[in-house]
């Protein structure tokens, strides 16, 4: 295990893995926000009428779906892992598929440390790709390519259910606020990528080329044009990634779909789940909280989802312990492994050293995309 400025032989040096740091005061605040806000979800909700009848109902009830939760949990993880695989790994790098495991385990733990969409397990991700021997230019177009896949599902799926509600063309309630709205949200963010797509990738080249006589508002301006240039490269990836597609592109559906499956078994634990189409659009506006700066989401998620369930007319009792379960398995049960997963990572990845980059052929890849 390096210390901290180690270098290798070639005198390169070493670029540690991210880690947290916090002071006394963090995280006692965070500690006492944890304890707080699972203390409410799961001790002091369930003691309230409706919840608790719920709650007691479980004794004679279907608790088979609680296993069937489980492994419907572990199949989300696997596609995870396979989109994960199809998108970052180039032919060549030393990321197998038990690196892939330990990456996204180690970054979704990190992921938990973090608020406002999982900065931390971004962190993570890049650094093992860059010690893999990737560019950093590579890592942040597949990075972007990976996001924009998997939520671009995200985004389709909330449009698709909330205009799909709204119109009746899917059964159940449709009030405005979570169906059309979200669909507008979604549609705008669907047109912006695309928009983005049609950025040139040398818009760094071409804004210095035309500030030759400024060097130092060349050097500034090219920095803010590296963040859409990226964005179209790893855009356009993604558009060759669908143009060819791969069996791991199949985990950008079944993701979501073993996610949303996850909460329809944790009704079905306590009665009977609402229509698909309410699942899909409770489950989908109720991940928005991920956005909020909240550890992990922790409280935001919940309660997103479940004030989404009661605005389609599902009851409290019923949405309270379908959701708290829900979060059992998708927050809480990939923690454990995540957390061994982040301390595998570091050993594994020291072993890879820093030589070497990116094969021709994945950087060719990425040069037919663009």
């Amino acid at each position: 295990m390096e210390e901290p400025g180690a270098r290798t032989e070639e005198g390169k040096a070493i670029e540690e893995m991210p880690r947290v740091h916090v002071t006394r005061k963090q995280t006692l605040a965070f500690t006492a926000f944890v304890i707080v806000s699972l203390a409410v979800l799961y001790f002091v909700l369930p003691q309230l009428g409706a919840v608790k009848h719920t709650l007691d109902s479980l004794k004679g009830g279907n608790v088979w779906w609680i296993g069937v939760a489980a492994a419907l949990e572990l199949l989300s993880m696997v596609s995870y892992i396979a989109i994960f695989k199809g998108v970052h790994v180039p032919p060549g790098s030393p990321i197998g598929f038990r690196e892939s495991y330990l990456i996204t385990m180690a970054g979704l733990a990190a992921t938990r440390l973090f608020a406002a969409g999982g900065a931390g397990g971004v962190a993570v991700t890049a650094w093992a790709l860059r010690r893999s021997g990737m560019e950093r230019r590579e890592v942040a177009q597949r990075m972007i390519a990976f996001l924009v896949l998997l939520y671009g599902v995200y985004v389709f799926a909330m449009t698709v259910c909330g205009v799909g509600l709204y119109v009746g063309v899917f059964p159940g309630a449709h009030p405005f606020a979570i169906t059309i709205v979200p669909a507008i949200v979604g549609a705008v963010a669907l047109l912006v990528f695309l928009g983005v797509a049609f950025v040139p990738e040398d818009l760094e080249r071409r804004i210095g080329q035309g500030r030759a006589g400024e060097r130092r508002t060349a050097r500034l301006v090219r920095r803010l044009a590296s963040v859409p240039a990226s964005v179209s490269g790893g855009t356009r990836y993604a558009g060759e990634k669908l143009r060819k597609p791969e069996w791991a592109m199949l985990g950008t559906v079944s993701w979501w779909a073993f996610n949303v499956a996850v909460l329809y078994a944790a009704f079905r634990t306590f009665g009977e789940a609402p229509p698909v189409a309410v699942l899909i659009q409770a489950y989908f506006v109720g991940l928005l909280a991920n956005l909020l700066p909240l550890p992990g989401g922790i409280g935001g998620v919940d309660g997103g989802m479940i004030g989404a369930l009661v605005a389609f007319g599902v009851g409290v009792g019923l949405a309270v312990p379908a959701v708290l379960v829900y979060r059992l398995f998708a927050f809480w049960l990939p923690s454990i492994p995540g957390g061994i997963a982040y301390f595998q990572l570091r050993r594994t990845v020291n072993r890879w050293g820093v030589s070497g980059g990116p094969s021709e052929q994945a950087a060719g890849q990425l040069a037919t995309a663009s």
